[in-house]
């Protein structure tokens, strides 16, 4: 019933057919295919699903997505968001243009110095990877957490020297604020 109901995968990275040929998988994976991804797959979903709900967690995204906007927008100087449109921007990650190199000293400085990773930019063959970065900000996310992550590019902003506006954290909390207790609480409770 399964197979007659499949659509047609874009990618085969969900597609769950080669999984019902284990000699197949045996080989891959020089014994039992990782099931335990299977069984954390189906935590994830179930406190997605059933602990926070579908909706909430969409707000809840949504919430981050324009606190992380306020927070570039008002630094301005030498970084700016790189998709304009607000209308076209993810919920789920932002990418962050930067004056030439200063994304790379950026990532390296966060990490190094407050064990913050920040994701690379992805880009395509006549972009600059290194005038990139991208901040997520899904899934098992709280206020806490994303208001430390910024304040953390604050702290790589200001040892590097780059240039830009102050007030980005209150530009973030008071997109968070305004929420108030609109903002769905993540499965942690934070």
């Amino acid at each position: 019933r399964a197979e007659a109901a499949r659509i047609p995968c874009q990618s085969p990275y969900w597609d769950w057919g080669p999984r019902t040929a284990p000699e197949e998988y045996y080989q891959q994976f020089c014994g039992t295919a990782p099931t335990h991804h299977l069984f954390g797959l189906r935590e994830a979903l179930d406190m997605l699903l059933e602990e926070e709900g579908l909706g909430n967690a969409w707000r809840r995204h949504g919430v981050f997505a324009r606190a992380i906007w306020a927070a570039v927008e008002t630094w301005g100087g030498a970084l700016e968001l790189n998709i304009a449109d607000p209308r076209l921007r993810s919920h789920a990650v932002t990418t962050i243009r930067t004056a030439p190199g200063l994304a790379t000293r950026l990532r390296a400085w966060c990490a190094e110095a407050a064990g913050l990773t920040l994701g690379v930019g992805l880009c395509g063959p006549d972009q600059d990877r290194d005038s990139l970065f991208r901040i997520g900000h899904m899934g098992h996310l709280n206020p806490p957490t994303m208001l430390g992550a910024l304040a953390t590019i604050e702290a790589g902003l200001e040892a590097l020297g780059a240039p830009r506006d102050a007030g980005a954290l209150e530009a973030a909390a008071r997109v968070i604020a305004r929420a108030g207790d609109s903002l769905p609480k993540s499965p942690d409770g934070g």
